[in-house]
């Protein structure tokens, strides 16, 4: 992937806000309904550039929740986005 710009990157965008309804899948999990505007890397796109298209490590997001994810000055994952690897590797192994 060459960026967030990449008409690759914009066509699987679509494809995982449709996934997923357009809806925070991390806001349904606490019964809330809070519209999704961004697409998260689950496992860090810098480290992980062979997953930057991989449906599995792709999340809808809220603004807010996409925050809680990683710090936004430094890119590190907070400890929300390492649960939420784990959570999402726990139900990978079930598949």
């Amino acid at each position: 992937m060459k960026g967030y710009k990449d008409s690759k990157w914009k066509h699987k965008r679509i494809v995982i806000l449709k996934r997923d309804e357009y809806k925070c899948r991390e806001c349904v999990r606490y019964g809330k309904t809070t519209g999704a505007t961004m697409v998260h890397h689950i496992r860090p796109l810098e480290s992980n550039p062979e997953l930057a298209l991989d449906s599995k490590n792709l999340i809808s997001l809220c603004g807010s929740c996409h925050n809680e994810m990683h710090d936004r000055i430094t890119d590190e994952l907070t400890a929300k986005g390492m649960e939420l690897i784990k959570r999402i590797d726990r139900i990978n192994k079930t598949i």
